[in-house]
């Protein structure tokens, strides 16, 4: 079960990983990992794949650059759930 503490340490890595060099070049030019849309960089956010809630991390291999809509839309969603609605 995912605990608290849990998700405020992910929380954590996640700014420190908004404000990395990789970050930034993703989001550089991108689009929705869900939806395609091109996204200016004010428009960009992070989605965790697996979200924190249901214990996932804040890695390189689990974010994704996707636009508002769709982040708000998958919710705490894995993304096959999203694809079952």
């Amino acid at each position: 079960m995912t605990t608290e503490a849990h998700i405020k340490k992910e929380k954590e890595k996640a700014r420190l990983l908004r404000k990395s060099r990789w970050w930034q070049n993703k989001i550089n030019n991108a689009s929705c990992h869900y939806c395609k849309r091109s996204l200016k960089k004010s428009d960009a956010t992070m989605d965790h794949i697996v979200p924190l809630s249901r214990g996932g991390t804040s890695v390189r291999g689990n974010v994704v650059v996707c636009c508002k809509e769709c982040n708000t839309r998958k919710k705490s969603d894995l993304p096959v759930e999203e694809l079952l609605k």
